[in-house]
């Protein structure tokens, strides 16, 4: 009686076998590292805006506080977006005419808000609160990078529940002094007062500053 099968068919079978368990380490490979990728989480990658926004010329060339815009970044939660009459605080004198200003200049004529697209994105199900962390030391550059230095904003550091965590559980090497806490070009020098001093000059608790409820609401 005739095989069914010939030698071939069991090298076949192997074959298939091992693309089919190669496949399934890939695609779970993949499931478990996309979501952890720069690209997966929008890093490095300029979000287009209704207005080509540039705070390296704004900030870093003009010297605008970041507050000139932010302006409830001290006592809100959410930093805040400029109504569009501070843009034409400076631009009704200049740039009148800018085809670039077009969409500022219909937003103030209609009275229609700029819609202003999210860089630094964070889930629903996660609370924050600028405030208080501009009140605690905590600057700018800390969570959004060296803004002053971006033709387009975008998204710098992760904002993961790790990078979180990791300045919670020590969080005196981020704190800065008052006078630096807009200044994303700062560095610590030797005449920066310590962790420990800036600690106690905030008044920062010592308590538990990784409890699930200070985050989750």
């Amino acid at each position: 009686m005739a095989a069914i099968f010939g030698p071939a068919a069991n090298l076949a079978v192997k074959l298939a076998m091992i693309t089919l368990l190669a496949t399934t380490l890939g695609a779970l490979t993949l499931w478990v590292l996309w979501p952890r990728t720069d690209y997966a989480r929008n890093l490095q990658t300029a979000v287009s805006q209704p207005v080509p926004f540039s705070h390296q010329h704004h900030v870093a060339g003009l010297g605008l506080d970041c507050r000139f815009c932010h302006a409830a970044v001290e006592v809100s939660a959410d930093a805040g977006l400029p109504p569009t009459y501070t843009c034409m605080t400076c631009h009704s004198q200049v740039w009148t005419n800018a085809s670039l200003l077009a969409p500022v200049r219909h937003s103030l004529a209609a009275n229609i808000p700029l819609v202003w697209h999210q860089v630094t994105d964070l889930p629903d199900y996660v609370y924050f609160n600028h405030s208080i962390h501009i009140a605690k030391g905590v600057g700018c550059e800390s969570c959004h990078g060296d803004v002053a230095s971006m033709p387009m904003t975008y998204k710098v550091k992760p904002l993961t529940m790790e990078f979180c965590l990791d300045c919670h559980r020590n969080p005196g090497p981020q704190l800065r002094p008052k006078s630096a806490l807009y200044d994303t070009h700062w560095q610590r020098t030797p005449a920066t007062p310590s962790p420990a001093a800036l600690l106690a000059a905030y008044h920062v608790p010592d308590r538990n500053l990784t409890d699930c409820s200070l985050c989750h609401r």
